[in-house]
């Protein structure tokens, strides 16, 4: 199934995972899974900052996405999805068609429904975790927030690079992102280290 969307999300920065999931819960949030997600991030041109390619592995299922950004507002980035069957094979596929990533990366997300809108706690190895709000429009993001105890104020329509910068971390030339290999040790909840390069 191939889309083209608007998201209406934004992020809430510098949250504190437990406690905002308790509130979440609190609020009748239904928990919607957690995971280990990795992706890879490849240049459509040289230079380009406004355009890439995303090929994820959410834990439940692998997308093929270009994303778009026309600007920082909330509903400013256009994305067009599809689902691949492999992680591995897709960037072999990508590769024959002369992409090669320029990043891996990884985060953990926990995700949520709370009143028709999705909500997903992401942790990202060197920053703060924070919160993305993801709805059909712009006021029921803000709706959701409010529900959740952040005013307007709170919300950023920053993508995770911009997150990165306030913290003085070019993410752009950082390759290889991933949490330390300490953190899959305990707890059970990383999955093991698949091989992928």
């Amino acid at each position: 199934m191939s889309r083209t969307f608007i998201e209406y999300e934004a992020k809430v920065l510098d949250i504190d995972p437990e406690a905002l999931a308790a509130r979440i819960l609190a609020e009748g949030g239904e928990p919607a899974g957690e995971a280990l997600q990795r992706r890879y991030v490849y240049d459509i041109e040289p230079g380009d900052e406004g355009r890439w390619i995303r090929l994820r592995d959410t834990g439940s299922a692998v997308t093929l996405t270009v994303k778009e950004i026309d600007s920082d507002e909330i509903g400013g980035t256009r994305e067009t999805e599809v689902e691949v069957s492999d992680f591995a094979t897709a960037d072999a596929l990508l590769g024959k068609l002369g992409y090669r990533p320029k990043a891996y990366q990884e985060n953990h997300r926990r995700s949520f429904t709370l009143q028709g809108a999705r909500l997903e706690i992401d942790s990202w190895p060197l920053i703060p975790p924070y919160l993305e709000i993801e709805a059909a429009d712009r006021d029921q993001v803000v709706r959701t927030a409010a529900l959740l105890g952040y005013g307007e104020e709170r919300l950023t329509g920053e993508n995770t690079t911009k997150v990165y910068a306030r913290h003085g971390i070019d993410l752009a030339a950082v390759t290889d992102l991933r949490f330390p290999e300490q953190e899959e040790a305990g707890g059970g909840l990383w999955p093991a280290r698949s091989h992928h390069h």
